[in-house]
């Protein structure tokens, strides 16, 4: 672990970490927020945040706005990069597609299943190593943006009893059904579509059980470019109705798909984990 950037935020510290995955094999970049309480040396519970296409670990921790809250509750915040990168990684020219487009999924297909591998490096590596570098408690929630909003779903799902709580920003709730997540799943696991619901919250919120429920807390902005063709949280919402997954969808009007409707709203999803990681 290599510490790049360190800045004082709000009583804080905003740090950027470089360390070699295992499992990707490459370097990666770890945006980390400790509270005035971490650098004490207690421990905090820790928020993981999963960015969206095309961003890197910079986007959430400069322009979310997340900091104040989560010094206000004692919180680490998380955000890793979205994909492997580097030399000899696989890529593509399109932007939803390869290096900042890795989908929160281990590929299973050549050339991405060599690096592919986002699931086990935010589900396992990363959290082992936070908790091994830094005054965090075993304690977890995790919330992401778009991409991210499915990569937060899906990971909370597919881990029951890891995380108390997740949350998300405009999400990319059944991929197997979008334009989005077709793309990226047919490149990544093939096309067997039986494969691709194992990656599909909409999916596992029917095969979930009810001790597997944990609270989930859903924005979508109605003036997001993406909401009928890319997201249609609706699947999402009708399917925790049909399983009986308690969780809270909000529509805001006017709100598009951008930091804008994520710094709006941060604090209210800060103070969500923290009710479920404190209490």
């Amino acid at each position: 672990m290599e510490r790049i950037e360190r800045h004082a935020c709000f009583g804080g510290s905003q740090e950027v970490w470089r360390h070699v995955s295992a499992v990707l094999g490459c370097d990666m970049r770890i945006g980390v927020f400790l509270p005035s309480a971490a650098l004490r040396g207690e421990a905090c519970p820790v928020l993981y945040w999963l960015s969206g296409l095309t961003c890197t670990e910079q986007n959430f921790i400069t322009k979310a706005g997340a900091q104040a809250y989560a010094e206000r509750h004692g919180l680490i915040l998380v955000a890793p990069d979205t994909s492997p990168r580097g030399e000899g990684v696989a890529d593509d020219p399109a932007y939803d597609l390869g290096q900042g487009a890795g989908f929160y999924l281990n590929a299973t297909r050549a050339p991405w299943a060599a690096h592919y591998r986002m699931q086990d490096y935010v589900a396992e590596e990363l959290p082992a190593l936070i908790e091994r570098h830094f005054p965090a408690s075993s304690a977890r929630s995790i919330a992401g943006h778009s991409m991210g909003g499915h990569g937060a779903l899906v990971t909370a799902l597919r881990h029951p009893g890891r995380y108390r709580s997740v949350s998300v920003f405009s999400p990319i709730v059944a991929p197997s059904r979008v334009p989005w997540g077709q793309k990226a799943f047919t490149a990544y696991l093939g096309e067997d579509r039986e494969a691709w619901t194992r990656w599909d919250a909409v999916a596992l919120i029917h095969a979930a059980s009810p001790s597997e429920h944990l609270p989930m807390l859903v924005d979508q902005g109605l003036d997001d470019e993406f909401l009928d063709e890319q997201l249609r949280p609706g699947l999402l919402e009708a399917a925790c109705l049909e399983a009986g997954y308690l969780s809270t969808v909000r529509r805001h009007a006017g709100y598009d798909h951008s930091y804008y409707f994520i710094a709006s709203f941060i604090g209210e999803h800060i103070a969500f984990h923290a009710g479920a990681l404190r209490g």
